[in-house]
Order: C-alpha cells, then sequence, then structure tokens
C-alpha cells in the first residue's frame, strides 16, 4: 500500500540564514495518528550548467567548499533568485566563468533532499559555449575555470575527481538522456 501525506498540523520558521530558513512542522501519521516534528530547510531552487564549447570540452570550476574543506571540481551553478531558473543559469554561467553558451537545452530537475529540503536543483545544457569576458565573482567566490574534455567526464566521477552528488547527477542525466553514446 503506498504511503499517505501527512496532515500539517503547524508550521513555523524557526530561524533565518543567508541561503535557507529552518522551518519546524508538525504532522500526524496517518497509521498512528501520533504528532511528529520535522525540520525542512526552505531554500530558492538551484541550478547547474552542463556546458559544453564547441571542441566537446566541459566547462567546469574549482572552488574551495567549506563543507568539506576541501577544493571540489565541479560545473557551475548556484541560487535562482527572483528570475526564472534558465535565467539563473545564464547568469551563473557569465559570472563564475566569463563563459556564455549559444543554445541551452533544459535537461530537467531533481530534489536534493527531499528528506529535509523543500527546493529543486534544475541542471541546464548550454551548447556552444565560448568565453565572453571575465568573471564576476563576489566576495565569497574564488573559483578557477578549468577545461576538460566530455569523453573525461565519466572517468573523472569513477576516480573520485567528481564528487559533488548534483553534478554527478546532472552528468547522468545528461550521458543517459541527452547524450547516451558516451561513457
Amino acid at each position: 500500500m503506498k504511503p499517505k501525506p501527512w496532515p500539517l498540523v503547524s508550521s513555523r520558521i524557526d530561524r533565518s540564514f543567508r541561503i535557507f530558513d529552518l522551518r519546524m512542522n508538525r504532522s500526524v501519521s496517518p497509521r498512528t495518528g501520533e504528532e511528529h516534528d520535522f525540520i525542512v530547510l526552505e531554500s530558492a531552487p538551484w541550478v547547474n550548467v552542463i556546458a559544453l564549447t564547441d571542441r566537446e570540452e566541459v566547462v567546469l570550476i574549482q572552488q574551495y567548499r567549506h563543507g568539506t574543506q576541501e577544493v571540489t571540481l565541479e560545473i557551475p551553478g548556484g541560487l535562482v533568485d527572483a528570475d526564472e531558473p534558465s535565467v539563473a543559469a545564464k547568469r551563473e554561467l557569465l559570472e563564475e566563468t566569463g563563459y556564455r553558451g549559444e543554445e541551452w537545452i533544459d535537461l530537467g530537475y531533481v530534489h536534493p533532499n527531499p528528506a529535509i529540503q523543500n527546493n529543486r536543483c534544475h541542471t541546464f545544457l548550454a551548447l556552444g559555449a565560448k568565453p565572453a569576458g571575465a568573471q564576476s565573482l563576489d566576495d565569497k567566490e574564488d573559483i578557477a575555470v578549468v577545461l576538460k574534455p566530455l569523453a573525461e567526464i565519466p572517468r573523472l566521477i569513477r576516480e573520485g575527481a567528481i564528487t559533488h552528488a548534483l553534478v554527478i547527477c546532472a552528468f547522468w542525466r545528461f550521458f543517459m538522456e541527452y547524450r547516451p553514446g558516451v561513457r
């Protein structure tokens, strides 16, 4: 039997931070009738961009991540402000890398962690990516741009050079749905 939704008894913002709100929800188990408290991280949607040059190179970024205290290899991305995800994707690619894409394809979205988060992460493919100017980083960003051949991406994931789960998911979607011949 399929689980049923849990009716919401109460909901309140407990604390607000720069990139998310901490919401406290109280819900009733439809199975037991008991009430339970749940923490939900409310966040704006996110975007990721797989940018491909005409030479079949992926525009990647390296940056220090405070959660893991490591420099990671990722694709450009960030928060969706008040704009649409497609607009945010174009903005993030340009700001983080100085590249623009000629053709844009929406590869869909995933829920980063539906157990505790309410947002989506949208992935876009930017074809014909070309340098269009300098990076426009904010004070909290220190990003290096790295170009890698598309054919190397599966190996980089297998060998642990790319470990960000949402980046791996973006590439999975790309290879399975858009370019199934590359593995």
